[in-house]
């Protein structure tokens, strides 16, 4: 394909939008916003009209980085060691705006996603391997997210079993991935409106923790640890900041989205995008601090006994804060649950097509992906050891995700104008080898049984 000459078609012609499907017509929302995106390329609009057309890859990327497992880990640290570790979940959150826009970028510049780029750049033995890690990661994601919501439906209804919070998930999803059929804003808004029900969730609880100001800006700007059981903790948040398969889906959200017929234009796009990115990572990151910040003001130092479970969290939170506030947790946990799953659905189908060009269809793959929750549901298996292997699992994945994202953004011959900048490239190794260095360390710890 040459993509220079189709990306001038689609600018000089009546604007379609190509997405999963390269011969699919935009729908009329969708040209709408399509034209809008041409009139802010054209210089017709500015500010934060011209930006409103390029707002959605991010938000739906960003899911991955509130998601059940998020959850936990939060909880874990706030409840433990207080306002302490907020300058982690800090970090971590600049470490995965550098990642994603990385990600988005890749996409605007090659007209591919990373998938598609690796398959183009390595051997073919090496995409296979690929491509097999990577559906393994994608299963592993949507175990977790899967499981997610129907603890979130179980907490909020006792009476319905585990399993039948299960089936009622997997019905939801497909109602979600449905959106799709009319164009992708649809599935976008609808994200974007789960990711508002976890932020409402959280500012909720906040409000009713009431925790300490000074406490909260100390955690976030002064870097400090206490033992080694804290280092560790620290590690695994920053270790998890990272998910390899909306690496993937960014790159492929981005690609044809809105597609610039010279580098000038791919640079204007990139300068919105990476707007979208700071916007919708700066929310998931004010999500995972008002995590953490709930579970320091409302269990750190208090007599709510261990928190091993998202069941133990919800059940104290009821008993210390009232005002329904577990409710609400669990309204934004289903949320969480919903809208990860769907986006990890998203990303496994965009694997298989990068890797070797081929699909099924997206509804089959959703019914594959969950079989294995639901199995893990049905048998009894304790689902919070569920989520903890499954992100076992996806740490095998960050290394093959992150390096030749790293690789293909510092090739100057590929990206053009959009190369990394040297100072960027430096600053991103430094942030891969951190990610990957933690993974690795955890892995070992967790395989172990240290």
């Amino acid at each position: 394909m040459n993509v220079r000459a189709d990306a001038r078609r689609l600018v000089e012609q009546p604007l379609r939008w190509v997405g999963m499907e390269p011969a699919s017509t935009a729908l009329p929302g969708e040209e709408r916003v399509l034209r809008a995106a041409e009139a802010a390329l054209n210089g017709q609009t500015r500010g934060l009209r011209a930006l409103i057309p390029f707002l959605g890859p991010a938000f739906v990327a960003a899911v991955a980085y509130v998601d059940p497992g998020n959850f936990a880990t939060n909880i874990a640290g706030g409840a433990q060691y207080g306002y302490m570790l907020l300058w982690v979940v800090l970090a971590a959150n600049l470490m995965a705006m550098l990642v994603q826009s990385m990600s988005a970028k890749l996409g605007i510049a090659t007209g591919m996603n990373l998938a598609e780029v690796s398959r183009s750049r390595f051997p073919r033995t090496a995409v296979f391997g690929l491509w097999i890690q990577a559906e393994v990661i994608a299963m592993a994601t949507d175990l977790a997210e899967f499981i997610g919501a129907a603890i979130g439906i179980h907490l909020l209804f006792p009476s319905i079993p585990l399993l039948v919070a299960g089936v009622i998930t997997a019905f939801a999803a497909f109602g979600i991935l449905s959106l799709q059929s009319r164009g992708f804003r649809g599935f976008e808004a609808t994200i974007t409106v789960l990711v508002g029900v976890i932020v409402a969730a959280f500012a909720f609880d906040a409000v009713l923790a009431r925790p300490s100001v000074t406490g909260v800006a100390g955690g976030l700007f002064i870097p400090r640890f206490d033992g080694t059981e804290s280092i560790l903790l620290g590690a695994g948040i920053l270790g998890a900041t990272v998910m390899p398969h909306v690496i993937y889906l960014h790159s492929a959200l981005t690609q044809r989205r809105v597609v610039g017929a010279t580098e000038q234009d791919k640079q204007k796009i990139f300068h919105f995008e990476r707007w979208d990115v700071v916007i919708a990572m700066g929310i998931a990151g004010l999500i995972n601090v008002a995590m953490l910040t709930v579970a320091a003001a409302t269990f750190h130092g208090q007599s709510v006994g261990p928190l091993h479970s998202l069941e133990d969290a919800f059940n104290a939170l009821g008993a210390s804060l009232g005002h329904g506030s577990n409710i609400v947790f669990g309204l934004g946990l289903l949320a969480s649950g919903l809208s990860s799953s769907s986006v990890g659905t998203l990303a496994g189908q965009i694997v298989m097509q990068g890797f070797i060009r081929r699909q099924i269809p997206l509804f089959l793959r959703r019914a594959i992906t969950m079989a294995p929750a639901l199995v893990v549901i049905g048998i009894g298996f304790d689902p919070s050891r569920a989520l903890v292997l499954s992100q076992v699992v996806l740490s095998f994945g960050i290394p093959f995700a992150l390096i030749p994202l790293l690789i293909f953004c510092s090739d100057k011959g590929l990206m053009r104008t959009l190369v990394n900048r040297p100072s960027t490239t430096a600053v991103a190794t430094a942030v891969v080898a951190v990610i990957v260095s933690l993974n690795a360390f955890l892995l070992f710890l967790l395989l172990s049984g240290r």
